[in-house]
């Protein structure tokens, strides 16, 4: 549960208290130059977001890592005033051992992104995508140790499916380990897959989730103004971009809906996300201060049981809706 200001509330079954905002950084050093990411995060930090995440993969438009070494340099003197997640698993070289989640490259990889953080330890390790060639024994035994070393606080995981979920917990319960502290899965009005398996595993287990692409990448951010008046930029390309040509007729009368009750549909979309079962907080990619504090106000949304069901009727669940087996069988 969230605390009496909605703002802050535990990390799954940890004692971490987190924002339910935290401040993505996959388009620092590409979209947002250094200085401008500066002030998000200055900004993000006086709102009382507190929370970074990364990967080391991140800044590849300039080089793999170069995200990570932009944070460094605003973390001096901040660290203990941040929590810090980054990722491992994705390739960062051609060189077959520099990628994945074997025990080899878990911790240099760690290391690694220690040297270009510039600090002693990461709040949450991500695995950034599910490895199923590792043993998950050795991908704990790793893990573990970091944590043992004081270089990692939590574990998390990022794409996992429902099932990887249960069998990597599985396997840190027969280690005698904590485990998973959080999952970080895409969930949006149009995205609604994790709600079968995903979420409801990761409720089971106590797990944290972490919501990213809450707007699928600019696509209910009220995409059909923004083209309109020339503004459109991340909605513009990429998956909102092909969205878009199937869901145009959809996303108008979303937008519509949104417009009859005087929000902005960026901040409506987050805050349906945000009042998902299961969800902890959301994982956000503004560009501007003023994006950010849209995404603040989300937070102070509270949508009807009318207003649910009609956005149900917009963007149906997956078959019956809610957790599976049901889902397929009502």
């Amino acid at each position: 549960m969230a605390d009496d200001h909605g703002f802050y509330t535990p990390l799954g079954r940890t004692g971490l208290k987190i924002p339910r905002l935290c401040l993505g950084t996959v388009s620092f050093g590409g979209r947002v130059e250094e200085d401008a990411a500066h002030r998000l995060m200055d900004h993000a930090l006086a709102q009382g977001i507190n929370f970074l995440d990364t990967a080391n993969i991140y800044g590849w438009r300039v080089h793999k890592g170069y995200t990570e070494e932009m944070l460094g340099r605003w973390l001096v003197g901040r660290r203990s005033e941040v929590l810090l997640a980054t990722k491992v698993g994705n390739p960062m070289s051609d060189d077959p051992t520099d990628r994945g989640l074997s025990a080899r490259h878990i911790v240099a990889a760690c290391d690694a992104s220690l040297r270009r953080l510039g600090t002693d330890w990461i709040d949450l390790y991500q695995m950034h995508t599910v490895d199923r060639a590792v043993p998950r024994d050795e991908i704990w035994q790793a893990m573990d140790k970091l944590v043992s070393q004081g270089k990692v606080r939590y574990v998390g995981s990022s794409n996992f499916a429902g099932w990887d979920l249960a069998a990597t917990q599985e396997a840190a319960i027969r280690r005698d380990g904590f485990g998973l502290a959080a999952e970080q899965c895409v969930l949006n009005l149009v995205t609604r897959e994790t709600e079968l398996e995903v979420i409801p595993a990761a409720q089971a287990y106590g797990i944290g989730v972490l919501v990213w692409s809450p707007l699928h990448g600019g696509l209910l951010g009220g995409v059909l103004r923004k083209l309109t008046e020339g503004t459109a930029v991340k909605s513009a390309q990429g998956r909102a971009a092909a969205a878009l040509h199937h869901h145009r007729e959809t996303i108008a009368a979303y937008e519509r809906f949104c417009a009859e009750r005087e929000r902005h549909p960026a901040e409506l979309g987050m805050a349906w996300t945000l009042s998902r079962p299961g969800v902890t907080g959301l994982v956000i990619g503004p560009r501007t201060t003023e994006q950010l504090d849209g995404a603040i106000n989300a937070l102070h949304i509270t949508l009807t049981e009318d207003e649910l069901s009609i956005l149900d009727i917009m963007f149906p669940p997956i078959g019956a809706g809610g957790p599976a087996p049901g889902a397929w069988m009502s």
